[in-house]
Protein backbone atom coordinates (compact mmCIF):
# COMPACT_ATOMS: atom_id res chain seq x y z
CA UNK A 1 0.00 0.00 0.00
CA UNK A 2 1.52 3.22 -0.81
CA UNK A 3 1.45 6.86 0.57
CA UNK A 4 -0.65 8.08 -2.58
CA UNK A 5 -3.18 5.69 -1.60
CA UNK A 6 -4.19 6.37 1.50
CA UNK A 7 -2.72 10.42 2.30
CA UNK A 8 -5.34 12.87 2.49
CA UNK A 9 -6.05 14.81 -0.90
CA UNK A 10 -8.14 17.55 0.02
CA UNK A 11 -5.58 19.66 2.09
CA UNK A 12 -5.77 22.98 3.23
CA UNK A 13 -2.79 25.17 1.08
CA UNK A 14 -1.74 28.59 1.43
CA UNK A 15 1.14 31.02 0.54
CA UNK A 16 3.73 32.28 2.86
CA UNK A 17 2.68 35.92 2.78
CA UNK A 18 -0.75 35.66 3.44
CA UNK A 19 -1.44 36.24 6.99
CA UNK A 20 -2.18 34.10 10.05
CA UNK A 21 -5.28 35.23 10.32
CA UNK A 22 -6.41 33.95 7.16
CA UNK A 23 -5.10 30.74 7.58
CA UNK A 24 -6.58 30.08 10.72
CA UNK A 25 -9.74 30.98 9.09
CA UNK A 26 -8.99 28.35 5.96
CA UNK A 27 -7.90 26.17 8.94
CA UNK A 28 -10.97 26.14 10.63
CA UNK A 29 -13.11 26.04 7.37
CA UNK A 30 -11.78 23.05 6.59
CA UNK A 31 -11.58 21.44 10.12
CA UNK A 32 -8.03 21.38 9.84
CA UNK A 33 -4.98 21.36 12.20
CA UNK A 34 -2.13 22.32 9.60
CA UNK A 35 -2.24 24.20 6.06
CA UNK A 36 0.84 23.23 3.71
CA UNK A 37 2.63 26.41 2.61
CA UNK A 38 2.82 26.08 -1.10
CA UNK A 39 4.65 28.20 -4.00
CA UNK A 40 3.42 28.14 -6.95
CA UNK A 41 5.23 26.78 -10.09
CA UNK A 42 3.61 26.37 -13.75
CA UNK A 43 0.09 27.15 -11.90
CA UNK A 44 1.10 23.78 -9.84
CA UNK A 45 1.62 24.01 -5.53
CA UNK A 46 5.09 22.68 -4.64
CA UNK A 47 5.20 22.60 -0.67
CA UNK A 48 8.16 24.68 1.02
CA UNK A 49 6.78 24.09 4.64
CA UNK A 50 3.94 23.59 6.80
CA UNK A 51 2.15 25.97 9.22
CA UNK A 52 0.51 23.76 12.17
CA UNK A 53 -1.90 24.52 15.15
CA UNK A 54 0.98 24.33 17.29
CA UNK A 55 2.98 27.12 14.89
CA UNK A 56 0.01 29.33 15.68
CA UNK A 57 0.51 28.50 19.59
CA UNK A 58 3.71 28.75 20.38
CA UNK A 59 4.49 31.60 18.10
CA UNK A 60 2.03 33.53 17.76
CA UNK A 61 -0.81 33.45 20.65
CA UNK A 62 2.11 32.83 23.36
CA UNK A 63 3.73 35.92 22.20
CA UNK A 64 0.68 37.88 21.61
CA UNK A 65 1.73 39.03 18.40
CA UNK A 66 -1.05 40.65 15.83
CA UNK A 67 -2.33 37.74 13.87
CA UNK A 68 -3.25 40.18 11.16
CA UNK A 69 0.44 41.68 11.04
CA UNK A 70 2.23 38.41 11.17
CA UNK A 71 2.97 36.50 7.86
CA UNK A 72 2.50 32.58 7.35
CA UNK A 73 6.33 32.82 6.40
CA UNK A 74 7.01 34.04 9.87
CA UNK A 75 5.62 31.42 11.86
CA UNK A 76 5.91 28.17 9.79
CA UNK A 77 8.00 25.22 10.22
CA UNK A 78 10.33 24.95 7.47
CA UNK A 79 11.55 21.32 6.99
CA UNK A 80 10.41 19.66 4.39
CA UNK A 81 9.84 15.75 4.72
CA UNK A 82 8.24 14.18 1.88
CA UNK A 83 7.74 11.08 0.00
CA UNK A 84 6.48 10.20 -3.16
CA UNK A 85 3.14 8.46 -3.77
CA UNK A 86 4.60 5.13 -4.81
CA UNK A 87 6.35 5.13 -1.08
CA UNK A 88 5.33 2.27 1.28
CA UNK A 89 2.98 3.00 4.38
CA UNK A 90 5.95 0.99 6.21
CA UNK A 91 8.50 3.08 4.71
CA UNK A 92 7.17 6.52 5.64
CA UNK A 93 6.05 5.38 9.01
CA UNK A 94 10.06 4.83 9.50
CA UNK A 95 10.76 8.21 7.83
CA UNK A 96 8.44 9.88 10.04
CA UNK A 97 10.04 8.37 12.73
CA UNK A 98 13.42 8.99 11.57
CA UNK A 99 12.93 12.51 11.15
CA UNK A 100 10.60 13.05 14.13
CA UNK A 101 7.58 14.57 11.99
CA UNK A 102 3.84 13.84 12.10
CA UNK A 103 3.04 14.64 9.03
CA UNK A 104 4.82 13.63 5.27
CA UNK A 105 4.41 16.06 2.07
CA UNK A 106 3.53 13.21 -0.68
CA UNK A 107 4.79 14.60 -3.92
CA UNK A 108 4.60 13.45 -7.44
CA UNK A 109 7.77 12.83 -9.51
CA UNK A 110 8.01 16.39 -10.34
CA UNK A 111 7.46 17.61 -6.48
CA UNK A 112 4.08 19.05 -6.95
CA UNK A 113 2.04 18.50 -4.30
CA UNK A 114 -0.58 15.66 -3.86
CA UNK A 115 -1.39 15.25 -0.36
CA UNK A 116 -0.43 14.83 2.92
CA UNK A 117 0.32 11.55 4.93
CA UNK A 118 0.00 11.81 8.77
CA UNK A 119 0.51 9.53 11.43
CA UNK A 120 -3.46 9.28 12.00
CA UNK A 121 -3.51 7.92 8.39
CA UNK A 122 -0.88 5.27 8.98
CA UNK A 123 -2.83 4.28 12.61
CA UNK A 124 -6.37 4.27 10.38
CA UNK A 125 -4.64 2.01 7.99
CA UNK A 126 -3.24 -0.59 10.36
CA UNK A 127 -6.43 -0.39 12.45
CA UNK A 128 -7.99 -2.05 9.16
CA UNK A 129 -5.13 -4.54 8.65
CA UNK A 130 -5.64 -5.83 12.44
CA UNK A 131 -9.37 -5.83 11.70
CA UNK A 132 -8.98 -7.94 8.55
CA UNK A 133 -6.46 -10.28 10.44
CA UNK A 134 -9.08 -10.84 13.23
CA UNK A 135 -12.11 -11.28 10.71
CA UNK A 136 -9.70 -14.17 9.01
CA UNK A 137 -9.15 -15.75 12.68
CA UNK A 138 -12.72 -15.56 13.55
CA UNK A 139 -13.47 -17.20 9.60
CA UNK A 140 -10.56 -19.85 10.13
CA UNK A 141 -12.39 -21.09 13.75
CA UNK A 142 -15.76 -21.00 11.87
CA UNK A 143 -14.47 -23.27 8.96
CA UNK A 144 -12.70 -25.44 10.93
CA UNK A 145 -15.63 -26.29 12.99
CA UNK A 146 -18.06 -26.82 10.19
CA UNK A 147 -14.80 -29.32 8.80
CA UNK A 148 -14.36 -30.96 12.09
CA UNK A 149 -16.40 -31.99 15.30
CA UNK A 150 -14.27 -32.71 18.70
Amino acid sequence: MSAGEYCTRDVVNVEKTESVREAIRLMCDHQAGDAVVVERKNDSPVPIGILTDRDIVMEVLAKDVDMQSVTVGEVMSYELVTVTEDAKHLDALKLMRSKGVRRLFVVNNQGELEGLLSVDDIIELIAEQMNDITALITNEIQHEKKLRSC
